[in-house]
């Protein structure tokens, strides 16, 4: 099998899991809720949530092109058109895409928001037509090359991307993970949690990174026990305060909250 061969296959995959996930979503696609745009279009800066920060190092985009990469559903599109900018909502599913389109309409944001169907690997953009990248759950799914050279491309120069993604540095969690035979229907056979040294390798196509780590394993066990909001938000609370007294547990962190600059 050629390189060429394995990465459509790996797209392929994606394609049907993308599929997979619309129908088990379902197509009645309800509009954003009004609490939910204003949490994420001015979050703190010492917010304890991954999803907030990120939408905090976005900031306001205000005569700016923002490319939503691997937009799914458009969860996050409506949130990110929010802040301000014109935003490319790029996906390789045209079942989510079309999600996508409908939700943004619903929330009043359609007309600051072009769908594009395609691939992370070959985007269907102008080189150095974007000033920011913004990426929710996204790299885990891809070639970390192929999408570190096309974000690099799209990007201005002085542009950012930001990108929120799972990790598992801890090689005894992931261990750990590997002896639960459990496996969700709508995660591909390419998706992985990524290690802070492919993160680093993906970084280094740029100028400069930061980044931010979240959530250790015991906020997983608050929420698959059921914790009410009051206490995710304090287990919430109390991960934040860890993590920033205490560096060396980073690498037992789930999620990772990063952004490089061209």
């Amino acid at each position: 099998m050629t390189a060429n061969d394995a990465l459509l296959e790996w797209e392929r995959a994606e394609i049907e899991r993308s599929g997979l996930q619309a129908r088990l979503s379902g197509t009645d696609v309800q509009p954003t809720r009004a609490d939910i745009i204003a949490r994420y279009a001015d979050a703190p800066a010492d917010t304890p949530y991954a999803w907030e920060y990120a939408f905090h190092l976005l900031g306001d985009t205000r005569g700016q092109r923002v490319l939503d990469l691997g937009c799914g559903d458009g969860e996050c599109t409506t949130l990110v058109a929010a802040h301000g900018g014109k935003v490319a909502a790029l996906d390789i599913s045209m079942d989510l895409l079309s999600m996508a389109a409908r939700r943004t309409c619903l929330d009043g944001h359609g007309d600051a928001v072009t769908p594009l169907c395609g691939s992370v690997h070959a985007v269907p953009l102008a080189s150095e037509s974007v000033d920011i990248v913004f990426g929710m759950a996204l790299l885990h799914h891809v070639d970390l090359s192929l999408a570190a050279r096309e974000v690099h491309r799209v990007l201005r120069r002085g542009g950012r991307a930001i990108f929120t993604e799972p990790i598992r540095n801890s090689k005894l969690l992931a261990a750990v993970r590997g002896l639960i035979p459990y496996r969700h229907p709508d995660v591909s056979p390419f998706e992985r949690p990524l290690r802070f040294d492919e993160l680093e390798t993906f970084a280094s196509h740029f100028v400069g990174w930061e980044h931010r780590e979240f959530d250790l394993p015991f906020i997983q066990l608050v929420r698959v026990s059921g914790g009410t909001g009051g206490w995710e938000a304090y287990a919430a609370r109390q991960d934040n305060g860890v993590l920033r007294r205490f560096p060396l547990l980073r690498r037992f962190a789930s999620v990772m909250v990063f952004q490089v600059w061209k």
